[in-house]
């Protein structure tokens, strides 16, 4: 007896995109793939518009950008068959996500918001994904039954993206005072010095170091606001932007003030 093969459409073909649909084609999935500005990959079935990359898709995996999510959910969910779920991977606000979420109610699309939790290239199908939504669970059973690393998140559409946006929050800003600071120090040809306190910093972190920056920050908001003014003017020096600084310097402000 002939089973029928998954068939997964996937709306968006660069970087992350292309890497998902290149693993389900290896994983015995019919893909069918859509992105105006990128051919589909040999295996792929090429088609001309969302809606007929949706067409007989047991499930859509929407990721081209949050700006063209709504668009391509308007565009796409005609081309649906009854029961078909549509997955909205892309980096967009709760907000967003639960928007996206009504129009599918409204068209009787049943849809999950779906966060990807660390970079897709490398790791493909294998990255970790969190879900939410009334149809995380059916797109779990379907992602994770190809090998997919997905956990599901109970409630609302919106969940999955506030967990992986809070995350950006710590992760991203921490990078951008990273790169500011050794931007300066190579200025101040100090590089190779400031990258070993940073690993250092790094490598002994513990819970115990998270709570010495919050309370620090609070306690000591005054002095620590002095401090990062002259750093800021110091980057200003050495002709670097100052961006974290400065917005560091702001934050430390306003806390000072709330004491």
């Amino acid at each position: 007896m002939s089973v029928t093969p998954v068939t997964i459409a996937v709306l968006g073909l660069g970087e992350a995109g292309g890497a998902l649909a290149h693993d389900l084609v290896s994983a015995g999935v019919v893909v069918r793939g859509y992105d105006p500005k990128v051919t589909a990959a040999e295996g792929i079935v090429d088609t001309g518009s969302e809606a007929e990359a949706a067409e007989g898709a047991d499930l859509v995996l929407s990721v081209n950008s949050a700006s063209a999510a709504v668009d391509a959910l308007q565009a796409g969910r005609d081309g649906l068959k009854s029961g078909a779920v549509w997955a909205d991977l892309n980096t967009g606000s709760p907000g967003l996500k639960r928007k996206l979420a009504g129009i599918a109610e409204e068209a009787g699309v049943a849809f999950a918001d779906v966060a990807i939790m660390a970079p897709v290239p490398g790791k493909g199908l294998q990255v970790p994904l969190l879900a939410s939504g009334v149809a995380a669970s059916a797109a779990a059973a379907i992602l994770s039954g190809l090998g997919a690393s997905i956990d599901v998140l109970e409630g609302e559409a919106g969940l999955a993206a506030e967990r992986k946006l809070l995350r950006s929050v710590f992760f991203k800003g921490m990078s951008a005072a990273v790169v500011e600071a050794l931007t300066a120090a190579k200025a101040a040809g100090l590089e190779d010095w400031l990258r070993g306190v940073i690993v250092g910093e790094l490598t002994a972190a513990s819970e115990s170091t998270v709570d010495r920056l919050v309370t620090g920050s609070y306690q000591h908001a005054k002095r620590r606001t002095d401090e990062m003014a002259a750093a800021a003017e110091m980057l200003g020096e050495l002709a670097v932007p100052n961006e974290v600084a400065a917005a560091s310097r702001d934050q430390l402000a306003r806390l000072a003030k709330e004491k």
